[in-house]
Formats: C-alpha cells, structure tokens, sequence
C-alpha cells in the first residue's frame, strides 16, 4: 500500500532552516516507506481569505493561487507536514494565510489524516508558532505527531541547524512517528473503517443567552 505526505514549506527561503528541519523527517519518512510531495509556498504572492463565501458552493478558494492546488494534493495525502520559521514568535503570515485558506475552503474530510509542524528559529518563539500551526489540526479531526521533544530546531543558517544534534534527532524520531501512525491509521480503517462523527449541534448564542 503507498502512503504519502504533503509537506508545505512556509519559508521565504527554499534551502534555508526550515527546509533543513524538513528534510531530515522527509528523508525519515521515506526510509520508513512513505512519499512525500514538497510545495514551497513562502515566496508566493497569497493573500488572507476575503469571506466572500465562495467556496462553499464551489468546493474551491475564488483566488486561483496554490491554495487550490495545495488542495488537491491534502485531499489524496495520508497526512500533511508544515514547516515555518519564527517571525515576532509566530509563523510566517504567508503561511498563516494559505493555511486559513486551504482549511476553510475545502470540503473534504480531513478525520484521521495525520498533521505535524516543524518550526525553526534563532533562539526564541518556537513554542508559540509550533502550538499556532497544530491548531489547524485539532480543529480538524487530525491526529498530531509528536516526538520526543518539541518538533523544532535552532539556528540563524542552515549550518547552525545542522549543528542542532538534538534538534535533528526529534525531527527523525518526529518521521518515524509520523509513518508509525499513518500506517497504524490505514490498517485499522481497513478493518473497521473510520470512527463516527456528529455535526448536528452550532452553538453561536446569537439571541445573547
């Protein structure tokens, strides 16, 4: 059975830290049997959603960029890997806006594709975009890899990271998880499919009580 993972590089820099993070589980990924598809997205021109609702009768995002793209490819992947640096301890914006976009203008189930982010950054902010990026899953239906730390890594060039010993053993350790479960995954809704979900309740209070 070929298992595969879309992995969406969300830094300006397409050899920089992050992809160095990124390679170490891609190369992980593929030891252990699973593909992987790379778009690197962060020197695209994306803009944040305009809620004009498109997307709920079209299936897709009105601004034809590589969210719609991006799309197609969640939609056939057993799970998805992000990256990003740290910015003002946060993930890069143009990431954030392709992920809003992506999430909130496909219709698919996402239940039980498996998600993980890697976060890179000089010395502080890691925490704070790692848990930013997981909720994108939580929200979702999509389990979220862990390791043995917290998935990120250190480093202002892509030689420091390397240097980062520990921080490549969690993104390795991250990789073997990542394949563990999306195998684990397929083998057991094989057997006796995916579990039920209810979306009958929306509770807004919009009479205020």
């Amino acid at each position: 059975m070929a298992y595969k993972v879309l992995v969406v590089n969300g830094s300006p820099k397409a050899n920089g830290c992050t992809a160095t993070a990124l390679d170490e589980v891609v190369r992980t990924l593929h030891e252990e049997g699973v593909e992987t598809e790379l778009l690197h997205i962060g020197k695209e021109n994306i803009r944040g959603c305009l809620a004009c609702g498109y997307c709920h009768t079209h299936d897709e995002c009105v601004v034809k960029d590589k969210v719609n793209e991006a799309a197609k490819l969640f939609e056939e992947a057993d799970g998805l890997l992000v990256g990003s640096p740290v910015y003002y301890a946060s993930p890069n914006a143009t990431l954030i806006a392709f992920l809003d976009r992506l999430f909130y203008s496909t219709g698919f189930s996402k239940q039980m594709k498996v998600g993980a982010a890697v976060v890179n950054c000089r010395r502080g902010g890691n925490t704070a975009s790692f848990d930013m990026l997981n909720k994108y899953f939580t929200i979702s239906g999509m389990p979220v890899v862990s390791s043995t730390y917290w998935n990120q890594t250190h480093g202002f060039t892509p030689e420091d990271v390397k240097k980062d010993l520990e921080g490549l053993q969690t993104m390795r350790n991250l990789g073997r998880n990542m394949a563990f479960l999306i195998k684990a995954i397929a083998a057991e809704k094989a057997k006796s499919g995916l579990p039920a979900e209810e979306h009958d309740s929306f509770t807004s209070f919009p009479d205020g009580k």
